[in-house]
């Protein structure tokens, strides 16, 4: 961490650097495996690829890989919860490359009933689900309140975005605005509307299965009235509690029905999109290299917006930002950038033709 940051007071104080300085900056991006467990480069080393191959001064070339560096160090925490049942392991399955996670519980007693996955730079914390009795839901409330009130090694909040799921065929949530109410808002405070996603799982069955079109995966107008109202009802129910409006978003997480087909997520993209947009800016990155390659995951949305456009445009923008220092109004990545072929034009990541098969085939490409 030292080495990072007198290398980036370095750069402040030079406009250009000699061969020997870039080397070193190199060697030290370099640090970062070139490969990941699943024979993918990084996002890191991709990054420090096409910055190298740019035509640039050394100067603006040295200030963009020390800035990466500074992106690369940093890591994010995303805490699961919600009730037995609701789906977060599907969820998260879904969402992320959970094969290669490392797996391990929380170092301290009190938060050592929390399952802690491990990809690369992001860490994933699952809380046992909740509502299995009076006693274990204190149990599993008291090492939430811990986790949430850990601090980094930079003395900020540990946890980035807490994701609660919800069960949307579930009449009964009292379990969860109990965690919502009075844990997670107050523990979080001020901060606590921009760290809290609240997620509708199962709209495919939220009606008993009724008025799910499983030709083009998705619900009919019917369904989506009654998963809207269920929202609605969630809305208000924190903001009745709290003061604290937080707008909850419905999906399908998909699962594998026993003797049956796969079920296929539905509006993942939607949930992926409002959990970038949460975390931090120079965070980000994280996110973008362990994003599950499955691609039927990010087939069906509710288009209500172009989500996939607003992915790619968030994690430009942290390129756009926190790398190339927003300086330039198009800054050409020409290589296989987040695995395909593409550019980072006025902050968002554009698809070139002839994309090739990589992480991001199945939001980008369609």
């Amino acid at each position: 961490m030292r080495k990072d940051k007198e290398l980036e007071n370095k750069v402040a104080e030079e406009e250009l650097l000699t061969d020997e300085e870039i080397r070193e900056i190199d060697k030290e991006i370099g640090d970062e495996p070139e490969k990941k467990v699943d024979g993918r480069k990084s996002i890191y080393v991709l990054l420090e690829e096409e910055i190298m191959g740019l035509d640039i001064p050394d100067g603006e070339k040295a200030k963009r890989l020390s800035r990466l560096i500074k992106v690369r160090n940093q890591k994010v925490n995303i805490m699961l919860a919600g009730s037995t049942g609701a789906g977060k392991s599907s969820t998260v399955n879904a969402l992320f490359n959970m094969d290669v996670a490392k797996v391990g519980v929380g170092v301290d007693p009190e938060t050592s009933i929390i399952e802690k996955f491990e990809l690369d730079n992001l860490t994933i914390w699952d809380t046992p689900g909740l509502g299995d009795g009076v006693a274990n839901d204190e149990r599993i409330s008291r090492s939430i309140l811990e986790k949430l009130n850990e601090l980094d090694e930079d003395g900020n909040p540990l946890i980035d975005l807490v994701v609660v799921v919800l069960d949307s065929s579930s009449k009964d949530l009292g379990t969860s605005y109990d965690l919502i109410n009075n844990i997670l808002i107050p523990s979080l405070g001020d901060d606590a509307k921009d760290r809290i996603l609240l997620a509708l799982n199962q709209a495919d069955v939220a009606m008993k299965g009724t008025h799910w079109n499983e030709e083009e995966n998705s619900p009919d107008e019917v369904l989506k009235e009654f998963l809207k109202k269920k929202a609605d009802s969630v809305q208000n129910r924190v903001k009745e509690a709290t003061g604290l409006s937080i707008r909850p978003m419905y999906y399908c997480a998909g699962y594998k029905e026993e003797g049956g087909d796969q079920r296929k997520p539905y509006n993942l993209t939607k949930l992926l999109y409002y959990i970038i947009k949460a975390v931090p800016k120079d965070k980000r990155l994280a996110l973008a290299d362990n994003i599950n390659e499955e691609e039927d995951n990010w087939l069906h949305d509710d288009d209500e917006q172009d989500y996939k456009k607003g992915i790619k445009s968030s994690f430009g923008e942290t390129v756009w930002d926190c790398i190339t220092g927003g300086f330039e109004k198009g800054v050409e990545i020409g290589g296989d950038i987040l695995g395909i072929p593409g550019k980072i034009v006025g902050g968002t990541v554009g698809a070139a033709a002839g994309a090739v098969k990589g992480v991001f085939v199945g939001i980008f490409n369609r």
